[in-house]
């Protein structure tokens, strides 16, 4: 049976408990729970339709540091310009790190942003999911993920995927844990095929027994939850029944020769592009090991080339397969690093500037926004905000941040943001 924790009891105006809400439907149906079901409603809603717009976020836990990696400064002092050297890149002007070489032979599919402001300065990935410090609107549940918005305004777009999957958390906020994305860890993906000794028909056999204890259910339900709820169980019963989640999530499954280009370290780049393929709206996942308190360069002497053969390799599998339009990939952390080495020849926590890569979606690629003082301290022109990122991303997916809002658990209207304003150059 798959089992998603729920959180702490959150009890809303309809009366009914979101625990309580997930207990209710928690008859297993061989190898199926209904939280699945709540992970795949779909509503209709403000957004694109049919169209498949997604959204990859890859978050570089512990922050990266971004003058190592895009904004490197030559010219600085020694104890602030560290070990490494900058290469051109194949857009004129652009220069990035000389340990990712591939990537700097294809600038012209991404944008940079040297002047990205506002972390909170809290070790989560709590702001690369929602724009928001995490304390925000607290008292009604906190503000939802990125990709708990999306499956909450457009649903899912294919029986055999939920719309958002992640592997590093996502709060689902005040939208409840209806909408918490799904985590493809081990134990769950074991049970998204049916069990060996369960036939499509007999799983119907247990549908139409819930339906009926359900029924019972219902004389004490006065907000409609349970009708609502016989449209997830559905829903749940075609992702087991098709099967399409399990395979996107089996990375051998791809051929040998893909799995080469993404290199041994790039198996959830990988992951990203098929769970896409198989109409997931949004797929977010860490890559950890960039918090350098010490050795930073040998650290990243390591790091930083395995993360250039498995972007490279994404950003060129989703081009070949004529995905790069639809699908916006963002790459950034909670925050930068300090501009002078420290004496373990490491740089520490530097919320006042970071960096933001992002590709595809239809974006203008092939330039850098914003730039850095002299040592990397503070953004010099164009500062851009966590949430100006989040906001370009919402209208990539075709949600106008300016007008959608939904309500929180006490019936107030909230917007998705509260710095609205997109990107210009990007759109």
């Amino acid at each position: 049976m798959l089992t998603f924790s729920t959180g702490r009891s959150n009890d809303y105006c309809d009366g009914v408990s979101r625990r309580s809400f997930l207990r209710i439907g928690a008859m297993g149906l061989g190898g199926l729970s209904l939280t699945m079901a709540d992970l795949l409603r779909a509503e209709a809603a403000a957004g694109i339709g049919s169209s498949h717009k997604a959204v990859i976020n890859i978050h570089l836990s512990g922050g990266p540091s971004h003058q190592d990696m895009f904004d490197l400064k030559p010219n600085a002092p020694v104890e602030y310009r560290g070990e490494f050297n900058p290469i051109a890149t194949n857009v004129p002007g652009i220069e990035i790190c000389e340990h990712m070489p591939q990537l700097a032979q294809m600038a012209d599919r991404y944008t940079i942003i040297r002047s990205l402001v506002g972390s909170t300065g809290q070790h989560s990935n709590y702001q690369t999911h929602s724009g928001f410090d995490q304390r925000d609107l607290q008292v009604v549940g906190g503000r939802p993920a990125l990709g708990s918005v999306v499956s909450r305004l457009m649903g899912a777009t294919d029986s055999g995927a939920p719309p958002f999957i992640s592997s590093n958390g996502g709060s689902p906020g005040f939208l409840g844990p209806s909408y918490k994305p799904y985590s493809p860890d081990s134990a769950g993906r074991n049970n998204l095929k049916l069990q060996s000794n369960m036939s499509p028909e007999r799983l119907g056999d247990r549908t139409g027994l819930l339906a009926s204890l359900d029924r019972f259910r219902r004389e004490a339900d006065r907000t409609g939850s349970m009708d609502a709820l016989d449209v997830f169980t559905q829903k749940a019963v075609e992702v087991v029944t098709s099967g399409t989640l399990a395979d996107a999530l089996d990375v051998n499954k791809e051929d040998a020769k893909v799995r080469e280009i993404y290199g041994r370290d790039g198996s959830n780049f990988l992951m990203a592009r098929r769970l896409i393929e198989a109409g997931v709206r949004v797929v977010s996942f860490n890559w950890g090991g960039w918090d350098t308190h010490g050795n930073n360069f040998k650290t990243l002497k390591t790091q930083l080339p395995k993360l250039d053969v498995a972007m490279s390799a994404l950003l060129q599998d989703l081009q070949q397969r004529g995905l790069d339009r639809d699908v916006a990939v963002v790459m950034w952390g909670e925050f930068g690093r300090t501009p002078r080495v420290n004496s373990g020849a490491g740089r520490d926590h530097w919320p006042k500037l970071s960096m933001c890569f992002l590709a595809g979606g239809g974006m203008r690629t092939g330039q850098v926004i914003g730039s850095s003082t002299r040592n990397a301290e503070a953004a010099l022109d164009r500062p851009v905000d966590f949430q100006n990122v989040h906001a370009t991303l919402y209208r990539l997916m075709g949600i106008d941040v300016q007008t959608v809002k939904v309500d929180d658990p006490a019936g107030r209207p909230q917007y998705l943001l509260e710095n609205r304003e997109v990107i210009g150059e990007l759109v």
